[in-house]
C-alpha cells in the first residue's frame, strides 16, 4: 500500500509539473506577444507620428517651391537635400511632388524646431528669386501654420526673408531671430 501512495503522489507531482511547465510556456509566450505589441505599438506610432511632420513640412516647403508654378534647379537640389534631411524616401518624394496641397502643416512644439523650418521656407523662396507679393503673403501664411503669433507674422517673415537673402547660415539665422525683439 505505501508503494502505491508513494506513486501516487509522484504521478500527482509529474502532473504538477507538467502543469507548471505549460503555464510558464504559456505565459512566456503571452508576455512575448505582449512586449512585441507594447513596443512595437509605440515604436510604430512615434515612426509614423514623426514622418507624418516630416511629410507635412517637407509638402509646406513644396507649397512655397511652386507658387511661381515651376520647380527651378536651386529649388530642386534644396529639396533633394531636404527629403534627405526629412528621412523622405523616392516614392514619398514623388507623391508629395505630385499632390503637395493634400499634406497639413504641423507646426513643431519648440520654438527652435519652428526657427528651422522656417529658415527653410525662407531658404526656398530665396531659391525662387522672386520677391513678389504672393510668395511673401505665402510666408506669412506658413508662418501662421508653424505656430507663430499672427499678430508677428509679417515682422516675422520680413526678418526671415531678410536674413536668407543676406545670407546667414541656420545657425545665424536661429541666433538673430531670438533677438529680434531684444
Amino acid at each position: 500500500m505505501d508503494a502505491l501512495l508513494k506513486f501516487q503522489y509522484f504521478e500527482v507531482q509529474i502532473y504538477n509539473f507538467e502543469c507548471l511547465i505549460v503555464e510558464i510556456s504559456i505565459n512566456r509566450i503571452i508576455f512575448a506577444a505582449l512586449k512585441k505589441t507594447i513596443f512595437m505599438s509605440t515604436s510604430d506610432f512615434f515612426e509614423s507620428g514623426f514622418l507624418k511632420r516630416n511629410r507635412g513640412h517637407f509638402a509646406s516647403i513644396v507649397r512655397v517651391a511652386m507658387s511661381d508654378g515651376v520647380i527651378n534647379d536651386d529649388e530642386q537640389a534644396f529639396l533633394d537635400r531636404l527629403a534627405t534631411k526629412l528621412d523622405i524616401d523616392a516614392a514619398e518624394y514623388k507623391a508629395i511632388l505630385k499632390d503637395y496641397t493634400s499634406h497639413a502643416i504641423n507646426p513643431p512644439t519648440s520654438y527652435d524646431s519652428r526657427l528651422e523650418r522656417l529658415y527653410d521656407l525662407a531658404r526656398m523662396v530665396r531659391a525662387d528669386d522672386i520677391e513678389g507679393p504672393n510668395q511673401v503673403c505665402l510666408v506669412e501664411k506658413l508662418c501662421v501654420g508653424l505656430g507663430f503669433n499672427h499678430e508677428n507674422v509679417k515682422y516675422i517673415a520680413d526678418k526671415a526673408l531678410s536674413l536668407v537673402y543676406y545670407g546667414a547660415d541656420e545657425d545665424e539665422f536661429i541666433e538673430k531671430m531670438k533677438k529680434m525683439n531684444q
